[in-house]
């Protein structure tokens, strides 16, 4: 079809051959056809680059070291478990679900499995509706404006700031922590934001999509009522407190006897680890397991690694013969567990059960508040006097850690403008970019107006005829039909 048929004349004189109209029909048709071909494989690569690019930050989401290894089939059950029909509207067998968890979770589904968790513990315990969370979808809380924004932003780099997903500002790990706590901020007005929610909300994103991260954010707080300890009065933290100092005293007396002598009470070292469920000191895979009980245990989780994590180092702790060192040991030293004490601490954990002294402690604590009102009008002058000193010593701490949180946002404050400057050269850089693919898109134009011009009068008509033939897919189109 189209041959090519030789110019007439002399072939030294160096003319082109001469196409018949038959050769541009031909040409036109291979040249459309390579088109599509080149449009369907740019799909294609971009198609597979946002996979690459998805499978690299799972990967990157994930990057830290497991505690315990996941048999091959504590795996193939927890893959039968979550494909199962009816997996989030049938209960399942409890104590097959809490062994498997003692066996272990594969680092990668672990979102999963805590959705799993999250529907069967929901479909045991059915909420009232006063105590259920308000049901306003998550995007819809996006196009909100929330009065929590500047705390929030100041929080967003010292949310796992040496993890690569969360270190870089305002990437995606940035932007997703703060649309998850904004929105959470605006579905609970009565906690807002509160700091440690931001290394809960991180965790939580390192596992699963924003939408699914804010419905276990919502099951944490609302289903196993950890927003009470997120309260503004944070009554619910003091009892805690009190709580954990009960445990040291009847399990551990020494070490209790020992943090009494110095004063260190245990707000000092365990808020941050109620509050942040132990995500802002200690490794990523041993929060990760722990999560993995909090699922199915609740509050009681939190007391039993405390304890565990106390009385694994108690002879430390104990040598250490001032208020500074042990709060710096406390703080420092312990949340720098090795895989072994990971384990171990784990492995203990799965063998206490505290939840009926916790209950007691809980009683014990309000009878007290009682008590301690009703007397109150007795207390003496050197009573008052110790109190207003302790009152001006908690003053004096919060007033540090306000100068501080102060000095760090002066940072942010200057990281922002700087990247907002960075963000002003872009768009000049940008546009300037644009004028110049704009003067080059209007000297194509011109260079195919010279080629068309080249072309005769009848082959380009030829050529324009055949495109509306074969339309812009380069498929025929049927010929009409003859009244």
């Amino acid at each position: 079809m189209g041959r090519l048929t030789p110019l007439s004349g002399d072939p030294l004189t160096g003319e082109r051959l001469k196409r018949t109209r038959a050769d541009y029909r031909t040409l036109w048709k291979t040249a459309i056809h390579q088109q599509i071909l080149l449009l369907r494989m740019e799909k294609e690569n971009q198609r597979l680059e946002a996979s690459r690019d998805e499978l690299h930050i799972r990967k990157m989401k994930l990057d830290y070291q497991e505690v315990g290894q996941c048999s091959k089939d504590v795996t193939a059950l927890w893959e039968r478990k979550l494909t199962m029909p009816g997996r989030t509207t049938v209960p399942q067998d409890k104590e097959e679900i809490y062994n498997a968890l003692c066996q272990g979770i594969p680092k990668a589904r672990r979102g999963e499995v805590w959705l799993l968790l999250s529907h069967q513990h929901r479909l045991r315990h059915r909420l009232s509706s006063r105590q259920q969370a308000p049901d306003t979808p998550y995007q819809d809380l996006l196009k909100q404006l929330t009065a929590q924004q500047h705390a929030i932003l100041v929080d967003l780099g010292r949310t796992f700031p040496t993890h690569q997903y969360f270190s870089a500002q305002l990437g995606a790990g940035q932007l997703s922590l703060y649309n998850l706590l904004k929105a959470y901020s605006l579905l609970d007005t009565e906690v807002g934001y509160c700091q440690g929610i931001s290394f809960v909300a991180g965790l939580l994103l390192l596992h699963m999509s924003e939408d699914q991260a804010f419905d276990m954010l919502k099951f944490l707080m609302y289903d196993l009522g950890f927003r009470r300890q997120y309260r503004p009065d944070m009554i619910s933290l003091q009892i805690q407190m009190y709580q954990l100092s009960r445990l040291l005293h009847d399990y551990h007396r020494d070490l209790y006897d020992h943090l009494e002598e110095h004063e260190v009470c245990p707000s000092l070292y365990a808020a941050p680890w109620f509050l942040t469920l132990y995500a802002s000191q200690f490794p990523l895979g041993f929060v990760s397991r722990v999560f993995d009980f909090l699922f199915v245990q609740g509050t009681e989780v939190i007391f039993k690694v405390a304890l565990c994590l106390l009385s694994s180092h108690e002879k430390e702790i104990v040598e250490c013969d001032s208020f500074e060192a042990i709060v710096d040991y406390l703080k420092t030293t312990i949340p720098t567990l090795t895989q072994t004490q990971m384990e171990q601490t784990i492995a203990k954990v799965l063998e206490m059960d505290i939840s009926k002294q916790l209950h007691a402690y809980e009683v014990e604590y309000h009878v007290l508040q009682d008590e301690m009102v009703d007397a109150r009008p007795l207390l003496d002058d050197s009573e008052r006097l110790d109190k207003l000193e302790k009152t001006n010593v908690q003053l004096k701490k919060q007033n540090m850690d306000l100068l501080e949180k102060l000095q760090a946002a002066r940072q942010k404050i200057q990281t922002l403008e700087t990247n907002m400057e960075n963000f002003l050269s872009r768009e000049s850089k940008m546009k300037h970019m644009i004028r110049s693919l704009e003067q080059e898109r209007a000297a194509y134009q011109k260079t195919i107006e010279r080629m068309r011009s080249c072309f005769p009068p009848d082959t380009l008509a030829d050529v324009e005829m055949t495109q509306i033939k074969t339309g812009p897919n380069g498929k025929t189109k049927p010929a009409a039909k003859k009244p």
